[in-house]
């Protein structure tokens, strides 16, 4: 597999798109605002994108989802908890803050609750309900990859001061899914550079504290 970061929208949201060249097949996770590159890259490549994974339905996580959606035919994954979060601008953000425009996508093609084993791309991927940064997030892992959204970044946490966030259920999910990884398991975080799970346990200042 590759992936190919892509940093989109005014919050610097980082969409992946991970492919398999060979089989010009791909995923990708949270097509954020403004997903023009990644739509091209998609077309450049000639992939089949077999799925769109939100890991949390922010509206700078789904900005993209309907341009990627319409041009790939693939299908939406997420959380149960935030499934009505996709058509509501209030419940994803958008509605919150000046100058960020209404985000509004049609409802999803697959729930999840959490505990589910997918298959893309000849590999499996883990689904961890992961919540705390907001109701819906999930983790998911395949192999040694982690794609954690806003629950855990390179020396910081998701943020859990904006609605149905909790400080106490992030660290609860952190602890009990993310920390019992190995430590070389790689993290591709929503916001910024990857890390891994044994740099956070050394010196993740907010791990360290609780």
């Amino acid at each position: 597999m590759k992936i190919e970061t892509f940093t989109l929208g005014p919050v610097m949201t980082n969409a992946y798109l991970v492919y398999d060249e060979q089989v010009h097949k791909g995923i990708v996770f949270d097509p954020g605002m403004y997903p023009e590159p990644l739509v091209k890259r998609i077309q450049t490549l000639g992939l089949e994108i077999e799925a769109i994974l939100l890991t949390h339905a922010h509206f700078d996580h789904i900005g993209g989802v309907e341009e990627v959606r319409e041009q790939s035919k693939a299908p939406v994954y997420v959380h149960e908890k935030e499934a009505d979060w996709l058509g509501n601008p209030q419940l994803n953000g958008s509605g919150l803050f000046p100058g960020i425009p209404e985000t509004i996508c049609k409802p999803a093609d697959h729930i999840l609750k959490g505990g589910e084993t997918l298959a893309f791309l000849g590999q499996t991927f883990k689904v961890f309900h992961t919540p705390g940064h907001s109701p819906g997030s999930v983790s998911y892992l395949t192999g040694s990859l982690l794609f954690s959204g806003d629950v855990l970044f390179y020396g910081s946490i998701g943020r859990t001061d904006l609605p149905g966030g909790s400080m106490e259920q992030l660290m609860q999910s952190i602890h009990q899914h993310l920390l019992e990884l190995p430590d070389e398991t790689r993290v591709l975080c929503g916001h910024g550079p990857e890390t891994t799970i044994g740099r956070e346990k050394d010196s993740n200042p907010y791990i360290a504290g609780w």
